[in-house]
């Protein structure tokens, strides 16, 4: 393992180029977008890359590799009564019916607000997701098997009273409400369904704290890592994660595809094929279905910071010492980082190959405070052919095209980098990586690069 670092922050800015891909889209089916420097640009959400990353770190630390390997993760859900209740059914007998009214019983009166019981498709499934231990649904079937006969009494009785607290009392109306609509524009809650919970009979203390234990933080460093916020149990530990991360942006103007496609009927186009005359074949003419979908192609710039001092509190938070803390954290900066560059948002991955792609160049430096660069892609990059007579200057100072927009990023970037770092005394231990040989030339030509060259995602932080 490495030895503590002095700095607090990990600093780590990445360009990657993509062509035809739509990893992430809003409403409408189309990419999102912002405008900065006056230009358009394509977006990937932070949300998008952060769970790309978190799912890709926690995937490879249950089957044995990294970093990580063997060490605990958490699941971002809004089924742990379902969770719970298959661990009932399997592990220690229940009825499948019975398990899962006791879970969403027990797991909704420690403060969990779950959908409208009338609604088969939401009724156990609670309204908020709960990032929590993956473990959660097996510790509190655990608890609930060993408490049976208690919890079964207590899940009769709330059960009983939540039907009856439900009804509506003979010869009384509910009053409608005056407005439809919240103060703040948005839809009212749904009346149908709601309970007056302070007529329901309590939880008992301790299966109470034994759900909250076994929803808390604890262990799983992926939660350490990104953190997460609970409102609905205001005693259950919420974290403050220690990774930022930003939007990707494009580093110049949008590019955008609408591509038509049609798709073929298999058992249309068969008998076409076998049709007896023309007649019949026209009969079977044209696709099977035809639409559009966007595509979008570009370089991207994208940053994300660890806090390294914030990750060991929360490690510690979760009850590990601080000899622990320290260890486990070398380990977690490792597959963040390895995550960082190797993980990709899974949309359309196999119509458009997307998460095969590589980053064009990774810079990672450390310092006392996070450095974001989105500040050099203001002025958009001009892939206009660069004027020969103007190559000398700085690729952000030409007055002409820029060139290829991976190459002029790479320039933009390194530039950046150098000057910022010569007036910020904090920064230190930079290193790039790049997987494209184009780039790995240009950077043995550029003057400074303010970090040294590295082969591996190991050497990034090593």
């Amino acid at each position: 393992m490495t030895a503590p670092a002095a700095s607090q922050y990990l600093s780590l800015h990445l360009l990657e180029t993509l062509v035809a891909v739509l990893p992430v889209r809003d409403e409408n089916g189309s990419p999102k977008s912002i405008v900065y420097g006056g230009a358009e640009r394509h977006m990937i959400t932070s949300q998008a890359r952060r769970r790309a990353e978190r799912v890709h770190a926690r995937d490879r630390a249950n089957a044995g590799v990294g970093a990580l390997a063997g060490h605990s993760t958490g699941t971002r859900t809004r089924e742990w009564a379902l969770i719970t209740a298959r661990a009932l059914a399997s592990e220690y007998g229940w009825d499948k019916d019975e398990a899962v009214r006791t879970a969403r019983a027990v797991i909704e009166a420690t403060g969990l607000k779950f959908g409208d019981p009338a609604k088969k498709t939401v009724a156990n499934l609670t309204k908020v997701l709960l990032f929590a231990p993956s473990d959660a649904g097996a510790r509190i079937a655990a608890h609930i098997a060993e408490h049976h006969q208690a919890i079964r009494s207590w899940t009769d009785a709330y059960l009983a009273a939540q039907t009856a607290a439900a009804k509506p009392k003979r010869g009384k109306k509910a009053a409608a409400p005056a407005d439809p609509y919240g103060s703040d524009g948005v839809d009212a809650p749904e009346a149908e369904g709601t309970v007056d919970t302070k007529s329901l009979p309590p939880l008992p203390a301790g299966t109470r704290a034994a759900v909250l234990t076994a929803l808390a933080p604890r262990d799983a460093i992926d939660i350490a890592l990104y953190g997460r916020f609970l409102a609905e149990i205001p005693d259950s530990p919420n974290v403050d994660g220690a990774v930022q991360t930003s939007h990707a942006f494009t580093v110049h103007e949008a590019e955008q595809l609408d591509d038509f496609y049609a798709a073929a009927d298999d058992a249309k186009l068969d008998r076409k094929k076998n049709a007896l005359d023309f007649l019949d074949s026209a009969d079977d003419a044209g696709a099977g279905m035809t639409g559009y979908q966007s595509l979008i192609s570009g370089t991207f710039y994208r940053h994300a910071v660890l806090d390294r001092r914030k990750l060991r509190r929360n490690l510690e938070a979760a009850g590990m010492s601080a000899e622990e803390a320290e260890r486990v954290s070398v380990a977690a900066e490792a597959e963040f980082v390895n995550s960082f560059v190797d993980a990709f948002p899974e949309a359309k991955k196999n119509s458009t190959a997307s998460t095969g792609s590589l980053p064009a160049l990774v810079l990672a430096f450390e310092g006392e405070r996070p450095y974001n660069y989105a500040a050099a892609f203001q002025r958009p990059i001009n892939e206009s052919p660069v004027d020969e007579k103007d190559r000398t200057r700085r690729a952000d100072e030409r007055k002409g095209g820029d060139g290829p927009a991976g190459p002029a990023a790479v320039e933009r970037l390194i530039g950046h980098h150098v000057f910022v770092s010569g007036r910020r005394g904090d920064i230190a231990t930079g290193r790039v990586l790049t997987y494209d040989p184009h780039i790995d030339e240009l950077l043995d030509g550029l003057k400074e690069l303010g970090a040294t060259k590295v082969t591996s995602i190991k050497g990034l932080t090593t």
